[in-house]
């Protein structure tokens, strides 16, 4: 296959690239075509590595409405609303539900996914169907599994029993949501019991960590310090820290020099948590996300994800991380030109490091020609046009193809 004239990743000058046996073998201006080869004309277009969706729950997915809606839109009603519909759930409900949003995800050029699966359930049933998901859809999607604790690690009966049993079965990232816990005591002994059954069975880790508007809500610094000590660093993710919208500068300032010690990730969900935050707040209204502009000055991993498609928690969602990057920077307030240029970055390169896939990631010769490619030279120019995605090609297929909409004016 050879695409050519494309802009990879915001270069000003166009390139072709070609693919052999599901590997990119050769980039460079004005390539021949093999005699036979199958040409992919990119119409000037930008070439990005695939998207990334770090953070999902697959389990819940387009469950919106059952069995009520969420009518205050906090995040606790979520928990409760969910609470009864997990009562309900099996195997097939759960698949037919994910395999609906990763066809709706794939669409949009998203390829790689994490996705959280409560196991506050004694029959672990939605982990059951997705690791049953996480092999049929292996050759569009590369799918992770967290080991979620929705209601609680020592807060839930048999708490630890389920999270070391999920791990045993087959969930590649132990989760944790500390917050949440009955105690800021119980929150720090999830935190230590997670990071010990990670580091146990050489697992990653990715934790609900501070969803809250709290300011006394400081699991991150528990996290990150464990993460430092334990020496698992890079391979933990604390998602959401919405919190740390309400810490005071001068704690942040003292906290950001342990994040930064700790090489951690962190995934916000400019979305959802834009909708969850500052329901308790009459005015001023808390935007209810983390500090996503302060933690990527500082040279820290901070990656995008969608979180809910219609699901208690939000009762919207399109599967397109394009959506994502759009409520973020405006919300995050990075709207600089370099910003936006850049911001495809935090649903790209950025959750893949936060996955830890980048060893089989990237639009480089040798690796597995995974790409999407955009109608808009640049990425400031997706974001303006709201660009359509022309081809998501994964290992060499082309999985997605799509053609610009057409507009006549009648004016």
């Amino acid at each position: 296959m050879l695409i050519r004239n494309i802009h990879i990743e915001n270069a000003p000058e166009t390139t072709d690239v070609r693919i052999d046996d599901g590997v990119f073998t050769e980039i460079g201006e004005h390539l021949a075509a093999a005699p036979g080869e199958q040409v992919v004309e990119g119409h000037n277009g930008l070439m990005l590595p695939p998207f990334v969706d770090p953070h999902v729950h697959l389990d819940a997915t387009m469950t919106a409405g059952d069995p009520e809606w969420n009518e205050t839109g906090t995040l606790f009603d979520g928990i409760r609303i969910w609470s009864e519909r997990k009562k309900t759930l099996s195997v097939q409900d759960v698949k037919d539900r994910a395999r609906q949003a990763l066809e709706l995800m794939a669409s949009n050029g998203i390829q790689f996914v994490r996705s959280h699966v409560d196991v506050t359930d004694p029959s672990l049933t939605a982990l059951h169907a997705l690791l049953e998901v996480r092999e049929e859809v292996s050759d569009f999607v590369e799918l992770q599994l967290v080991a979620f604790p929705q209601e609680g690690i020592l807060s839930f009966p048999g708490g630890k029993d389920l999270m070391r049993e999920a791990v045993r079965e087959g969930a590649d990232v132990v989760g944790g949501i500390p917050h949440f816990e009955f105690t800021s005591e119980y929150g720090a002994e999830s935190l230590k019991f997670l990071m010990d059954l990670a580091a146990e069975t050489d697992r990653l880790v990715d934790v609900h960590c501070d969803e809250i508007d709290d300011p006394a809500s400081r699991n991150l610094e528990v996290l990150a310090t464990l993460a430092l000590e334990s020496g698992l660093t890079d391979k933990v993710t604390a998602s959401h820290t919405t919190a740390t919208g309400s810490y005071n500068d001068a704690y942040m300032y003292k906290l950001m020099r342990l994040l930064k010690m700790s090489r951690i990730n962190f995934i916000c969900n400019p979305l959802v948590n834009m909708h969850l935050g500052g329901r308790f707040d009459t005015y001023p209204k808390r935007r209810g996300l983390t500090r996503v502009k302060e933690l990527t000055e500082n040279g820290i991993n901070v990656a995008f994800g969608e979180d809910d498609i219609r699901d208690p928690w939000s009762p919207l969602g399109t599967g397109n991380m394009i959506d994502v990057v759009r409520m973020g920077v405006y919300a995050a307030q990075t709207m600089g030109y370099s910003q936006l240029q850049d911001s495809y970055r935090y649903v790209t390169v950025n959750g893949a490091k936060a996955m830890h896939v980048t060893d089989h990631y990237g639009i480089e010769v040798g690796k597995p020609a995974d790409c999407v490619v955009m109608d808009a030279p640049d990425f400031y120019g997706v974001l303006n046009t709201n660009a359509t995605m022309l081809a998501s090609i994964h290992h060499g297929k082309l999985i997605v193809q799509k053609t610009p909409a057409q507009v006549t004016m009648n004016l």
